[in-house]
């Protein structure tokens, strides 16, 4: 946020799911930069142990909990836990997804060669859809009882245009974004803001297995000539949570250099 500006995120309670690696992890620290208690949920460990540290070097309070979105009993003992310890939660970041990319059908010269599995179309579909309903339905009576709270998730522009080789993750990404206008239409009579952030390109561990050619057909599609950071997406997160966006309700916002207008 620039200079002068209160976000007004100090002392608040944040859980940011797939708080591990990437765009997560970069919107840990940037909450905890703002002085945010915040809580990294994730199921890799090894990653995620040293990232309470991290969070109290950047200015906040941080803590790790391993959690498995896609386990109610998980995500709703992670929450219980949390609320003992520190009597609320402010913020909701459902940042957690997995690709698992094939095609629907790959079929040439009139033979069927492969598919997608149905083991990879339900993986995403329990991550990216139902660990999102998990977690939200979680924190929600939380934050109904205090009248407040901010409910942020990520979609993506594949959930917007769809995506060759992604049926799975473009569904879950496209399902997000209503099921999110659904929730703001339930939870804002409560003080409860709900919006999603729809991310490009960004430049994660995960590109790090791509031929260098389809990053530069990336970029080559993207206007504004780069790829986005994680550090982009963060400040997306931190900007709607914050009081500059308490009018921001059932929103989508692109973050995605243009990416939409270059498609």
């Amino acid at each position: 946020m620039p200079k002068g500006i209160e976000t007004g995120l100090a002392g608040k309670v944040v859980i940011v799911t797939g708080a591990a690696a990437g765009i997560g992890r970069a919107t840990a620290r940037r909450f905890a930069g703002e002085g945010a208690v915040v809580a990294g949920w994730d199921v890799d460990s090894g990653k995620g142990e040293s990232l309470a540290e991290e969070l109290e070097q950047a200015g906040g309070k941080g803590l790790f909990q391993k959690v498995d979105v896609t386990s109610k009993a998980d995500v709703r003992s992670a929450v219980a836990d949390l609320v003992q310890a520190h009597g609320q939660i402010d913020v909701l970041i459902n940042n957690a997804g997995i690709v698992r990319d094939s095609q629907l059908v790959k079929w040439k010269s009139g033979e069927l060669l492969s598919e997608m599995s149905e083991e990879n179309f339900d993986a995403v579909i329990a991550v990216n859809l139902k660990g999102v309903f998990n977690c939200t339905q979680a924190v929600a009576p939380h934050m109904i009882e205090r009248s407040s709270g901010v409910v942020l998730t990520a979609s993506s522009v594949v959930g917007l245009y769809g995506n060759f080789g992604q049926t799975n993750y473009s569904a879950t990404k496209g399902a997000v974004i209503t099921m999110s206008r659904t929730w703001a239409r339930e939870l804002g009579r409560y003080g409860i803001r709900v919006n999603v952030v729809a991310p490009g390109f960004v430049a994660t561990e995960i590109l790090q297995s791509m031929p260098q050619k389809v990053i530069d057909n990336m970029v080559a599609r993207t206007p504004v000539g780069r790829m986005g950071t994680p550090e982009d997406l963060a400040n997306a997160y931190l900007w709607l949570a914050s009081d500059a966006a308490s009018f921001v309700h059932g929103a989508v916002i692109s973050v995605d250099g243009g990416i939409v207008l270059g498609t």
